[in-house]
């Protein structure tokens, strides 16, 4: 092994990898020579991520629901023994209302995104990571600095960040952990405020100690420095330009 490059040849999972920072982190772990497997709902998607990740590294493309907990088995079965799984995956598409427009329906499925594939995830894929392996989820900003209409957004993930610690000790030695990014230009930006979404990211710029938000590839070399640690578990790693300070 390159000590220089802790994860050359290992097997990791990227549920959510064809898009944002999933597909951010799966072209980093490419070029760092790993066994890659981006997994999404979208057929075309991941096709359509394939081409862009181009022939770097080895590459395979799985199509599951993972909040579905039969898909999630057989995604494990087919991936074999993995080092490490990664989720950025999330629909919040109408979770982002205020109360009295709020849907059941959005909770729902904001709900089986972030906090059940998760559960299924861990449920399924830790019988299949070697040792020193680890699981990385995605948090985020709104869990610390919810604003109107996140209410639903900022519950879900804190159930996930406390999930995280929960499965860091009952997992033991695996380790677990999350990733909390804060105001990202990802596509995701587009269900959470739509045409008004590059407005809002450029004001927020504005307000930050670092002068601007983030990329997917800010949020990847977070998500690398997890996977690499093997000292680090039950942690939640913000990465949010010092969002949580103004």
């Amino acid at each position: 092994m390159d000590n220089n490059n802790p994860l050359q040849g290992q097997r990791i999972v990227v549920v959510g990898g064809s898009s944002g920072m999933g597909l951010a982190l799966s072209a980093q772990l490419l070029k760092r020579h790993c066994d890659v497997t981006i997994v999404g709902r979208s057929q075309h998607k991941l096709a359509a991520a394939a081409e862009q990740l181009g022939t770097a590294g080895s590459l395979r493309l799985h199509a599951a629901d993972v909040t579905q907990e039969p898909q999630v088995q057989q995604l494990f079965e087919a991936a074999g023994p993995v080092d490490h799984i990664v989720c950025t995956a999330a629909d919040i598409r109408g979770a982002y209302e205020l109360l009295p427009d709020l849907a059941l329906a959005a909770i729902e499925r904001a709900l089986r995104s972030k906090v059940i594939a998760p559960l299924l995830l861990a449920k399924h894929g830790a019988p299949h990571l070697r040792p020193g392996g680890s699981i990385t989820f995605t948090s985020g900003i709104a869990a610390y600095r919810p604003r109107p209409k996140g209410v639903a957004v900022a519950a879900i993930n804190a159930a996930l960040e406390g999930m995280v610690r929960a499965l860091a000790v009952e997992l033991a030695p695996l380790r677990v952990n999350a990733v909390s990014p804060g105001w990202v230009r990802t596509p995701i930006w587009q269900d959470v405020a739509g045409v008004d979404s590059d407005a809002l990211l450029d004001t927020m710029a504005q307000r930050l100690p670092v002068g601007r938000v983030g990329t997917a590839d800010d949020i990847a070399d977070a998500i690398l420095f997890l996977l690499g640690n093997g000292y680090t578990t039950g942690t939640v790693l913000h990465v949010e330009g010092g969002h949580r300070l103004v």
